[in-house]
């Protein structure tokens, strides 16, 4: 009876201490996580004053889009032997230095695309891949602070292609002006002072002239998601005609790593652009094409596909 009774206090002391040990364990657990998250809350606030701290910004992301096919004997269609494929490559990059009289805002958005349709009936046709949507811009602008949302300016811009017509044709705005910055991602140029270069071989509808220049940027980072919008206009004091405007978007969503998917299209109005095409694509029409006879319509490209950011 003796024996059966210390046994049974052993037991009971045994559960009793377990029972404290384990909750010891856990409180103390949850006092080691509260100091974990203090220390992570610690460490954030640092890198939010690091991301604040003036100095050099520097980022890009990309957008990859590709698809290959290949029919034999496929008779439904009309060439029934083909192989074709289509690729797509879109890189936006910026670098920006912010200091407290001044800043430096540089940006480049390329755009590249090819395209191939090899007739395996057709001896005469091309088998290689042939270029299609060709957009290259970079842009760069210099500001003096008056105060924290606006600053005396100065703006250069280039706009070309660089698979089959570089700089043919090629913008160069160079002008200055003002520069509004309401939030940090957000940067308006309003230059009322500002010469529109326009290089070509053939410039029978292409003229260079002054006028205002308008550019609006927004480019925002939030988490998984990237996102760019770019609007840019010139406006010509000597004719509507010598006007141009070109709207791009861009946007990745990253899901692993630094892999995902984006989108980009761009939208863009210029009517030398659309003289220059009609003069060339029909030369012997009669009467020439002008400014007044031809039909301005808007350019437009989009991409789908994987986004890689950097």
């Amino acid at each position: 009876m003796r024996k059966l009774l210390l046994t049974s206090l052993s037991i009971l002391t045994f559960s009793v201490s377990f029972g404290q040990t384990i909750d010891d364990l856990k409180a103390e657990q949850a006092s080691k996580k509260d100091s974990i998250s203090a220390i992570q809350g610690r460490v954030d606030a640092l890198q939010g004053q690091i991301d604040a701290f003036p100095g050099w910004k520097k980022g890009a992301f990309g957008t990859i889009g590709a698809n290959v096919s290949k029919f034999n004997n496929w008779y439904s269609q009309g060439t029934p032997d083909n192989s074709a494929g289509n690729i797509g490559v879109t890189l936006n990059a910026f670098a920006n230095l912010d200091r407290e009289k001044f800043f430096w805002k540089n940006s480049a958005n390329v755009n590249l695309q090819w395209v191939k349709l090899d007739d395996k009936n057709n001896p005469a046709d091309e088998e290689g891949f042939s270029g299609t949507t060709d957009v290259f811009n970079i842009t760069s602008l210099y500001g003096y602070k008056l105060n924290k949302n606006f600053a005396i300016s100065a703006l250069g811009e280039y706009r070309s292609s660089i698979i089959n017509n570089f700089n043919d044709p090629g913008y160069l705005d160079i002008g200055i002006g003002a520069t509004w910055t309401p939030i940090p991602d957000m940067v308006v140029v309003i230059h009322p002072l500002n010469y529109n270069f326009v290089f070509a071989k053939d410039d029978a509808a292409y003229e260079s002239s002054t006028g205002a220049k308008i550019v609006v940027d927004y480019t925002k980072q939030l988490g998984a998601i990237s996102f760019k919008t770019n609007f840019s206009t010139f406006q010509s004091y000597k004719s509507s005609d010598l006007s141009n405007w070109t709207w791009t978007n861009s946007f990745g969503y990253t899901l692993w790593k630094s892999i995902g998917v984006g989108f980009e299209f761009g939208l863009r109005n210029n009517n030398q652009e659309t003289l220059a095409n009609a003069l060339a694509t029909v030369p012997a029409i009669t009467p020439t094409p002008t400014f007044d006879s031809i039909d301005n319509s808007l350019q437009s490209f989009y991409l789908f596909g994987l986004n890689y950011a950097f």
